[in-house]
């Protein structure tokens, strides 16, 4: 492995000079390692023209996976300025909002974006299209910069990559160079990766996924990089095959979408060898490796960095990896550790109430912050100094850790905490079921129900008899609700869009089928089953303690 002594983002940026391999392709453009390091020189030094005196040194990237993008990455850190990635489908204020909190002076763009910026008030803040000829002529003067490290350091300032927004207005996570540098190296190390690599980047790199898991260990490595302007998964084993790609990384519903595609006795012709990522699930797992020959590697790791867990040789199914030293599942009440789950022949988890509680880091953590939101950085560090992921774990006997959930997505049922993203890996195995995602709707009583959404083909009879036949299918699990939908909604970056899927619940345009009390069967849900089968409006929930309510999972 390369530059293991760099520890800046911009001595890595400028290692890559003098470099004439191939070192960055999207569709008909190939650059070569040489021409990166010159081109994020170049614009290096148009961005410490262009950035207005004392203003905080940070500029907003509003674009595409093209070339630009991991150029401006580079400019900035040889700059020592600060990228925040803007998601495109932000909206209005909430778009204006985020460029303005993040106190961009400039945002490089083009003209595809430019419709969503239209009529937004953004004072101070310079565009800078770089689909036109004055961009081109901007930076000509520039062309023959080098590139200069010697003045970054790696506590400077690099990322301001905002965390989801389903319960407010996203958060800026703060990741410096160093850390950033620091993740790449460990990436590279665990899975073997080298100068010989191409990592396929089809993830948006205004996630912190493409960037940090992507982006960052080819830099280590000295790795070429392909860009796939946005996902598609018709074109993904054309792009592997077209640029030699061997590792790649993934979020959401990639992967079903891949295997969604029509199968080909060829598929397992292509020279990947990993890829990495987190919500492909099990079963999505292995189908992906039986097709394509490629072992798929979940992680799991918090948005801000302040625990990671690294999957190992043995690790049993369904478990993320060993628990590092720090890393706890503390009870949120009592702040003592959970003890360990226990579970039955079949794998159901037997004691969830006790066992299940959020994950801690209470050894050092490279947590960075937020920009400007102290609030946020105190609920991280809420008892402790620790760091509180907002994640829900299980720990086996062997010191082995599962995820349950997210702290603030909860699930309860008949006064007993259920592991959601265990029901999620059953429910995946039904032969019809394409996505699925579950979650809490409130029972007329009290606590909550359990209600699925399956994408694919549904058969209510089917179903039913698929649920008896699931050893590991604890007697609350089953769900009482179950919406079918064509297509799963999904975020910009293909996670489950499980805020708007609670947000609707039963009452919902597509066709809801439900299991009365007392009842094996399902069958459609109809406007005079509503008063019986519907709940009260579920409250807002804020942060609570996980035995007063329950779960649903996360990925990162």
């Amino acid at each position: 492995m390369e530059s293991t002594a760099r520890r800046t983002v911009a001595e890595l940026v400028a290692a890559r000079w003098g470099d004439h391999r191939p070192g960055l392709w999207c569709e008909d453009v190939v650059l070569t390692q040489h021409e990166v390091a010159a081109g994020a020189a170049a614009r290096a030094a148009l961005l410490a023209d262009l950035l207005p005196p004392g203003a905080e040194p940070h500029l907003g990237v509003l674009l595409d996976n093209t070339p630009e993008f991991p150029l401006w990455l580079g400019a900035a850190a040889l700059a020592r300025a600060a990228v925040a990635g803007v998601n495109p489908t932000r909206r209005g204020a909430e778009l204006a909002r985020d460029i303005l909190h993040t106190e961009c002076r400039i945002l490089v763009t083009d003209r595809t974006h430019l419709p969503l910026l239209q009529g937004l008030d953004l004072p101070g803040v310079r565009l800078l299209r770089t689909d036109t000829a004055e961009y081109a002529d901007l930076l000509a003067p520039y062309a023959g910069a080098r590139p200069d490290a010697s003045r970054a350091t790696p506590r400077d300032r690099f990322l301001l990559y905002f965390t989801s927004g389903s319960t407010g207005a996203p958060k800026a996570a703060l990741c410096s160079q160093g850390r950033l540098a620091s993740a790449g190296r460990s990436l590279a190390g665990q899975f073997s990766l080298t100068r010989d690599d191409v990592h396929y980047l089809c993830m948006p790199m205004f996630h912190g996924n493409a960037v940090i898991a992507g982006w960052a260990p080819a830099l280590v490595t000295g790795a070429g990089v392909a860009l796939r302007r946005r996902f598609s998964a018709s074109r993904f084993l054309p792009d592997v095959r077209r640029h030699g790609a061997t590792y790649f990384t993934y979020v959401g519903r990639a992967i079903q979408y891949v295997l969604a595609t029509e199968p080909d006795p060829g598929d397992r012709d292509n020279p990947l060898r990993l890829g990495f990522g987190t919500e492909a699930g099990a079963v999505d797992a292995a189908a992906f490796e039986r097709r394509f020959g490629v072992r798929l590697v979940e992680g799991y790791g918090s948005s801000e960095g302040g625990a990671a867990v690294q999957w190992s040789p043995g690790t049993p199914p369904g478990a993320v990896g060993r628990a590092a030293p720090g890393l706890v599942v503390l009870d949120q009440e009592t702040r003592e550790e959970c003890p360990p789950a226990r579970f039955d022949g079949a794998g159901r988890l037997l004691n969830g109430d006790e066992a299940i509680g959020e994950l801690v880091n209470r050894g050092p953590s490279p947590f960075e912050g937020y920009w400007r939101n102290p609030a946020a950085e105190a609920e991280r560090r809420r008892w402790g100094g620790w760091y509180w992921t907002g994640d829900l774990f299980y720990r086996d006997a062997d010191g082995y850790l599962y995820f349950a959930g997210r702290t603030d997505d909860r699930l309860r049922v008949d006064g007993e905490n259920l592991a959601a993203a265990m029901i999620e890996n059953i429910l995946a195995r039904y032969e019809g079921a394409a996505a699925v995602a579950v979650y809490a709707v409130p029972d007329p009583v009290t606590g909550d129900q359990v209600m699925a959404t399956v994408a694919g083909t549904f058969d209510p009879l089917s179903f039913a008899e698929f649920l008896l036949s699931q050893p590991d299918l604890g007697t609350k699990m089953a769900p009482r609700f179950v919406r079918v939908v064509e297509r799963m909604p999904v975020t910009a970056t293909n996670k489950i869009h499980r805020a708007a899927l609670r947000k609707e619940g039963v009452r919902c345009a597509d066709p809801v089928w439900w299991r009365p009390p007392g009842e094996s069967v399902y069958r459609r849900l109809t406007s005079a089953d509503l008063e019986h089968a519907e709940g009260p409006p579920a409250p807002t929930r804020g942060p609570s303690p996980v035995r007063r309510q329950g779960l649903e999972p996360r990925t990162r």
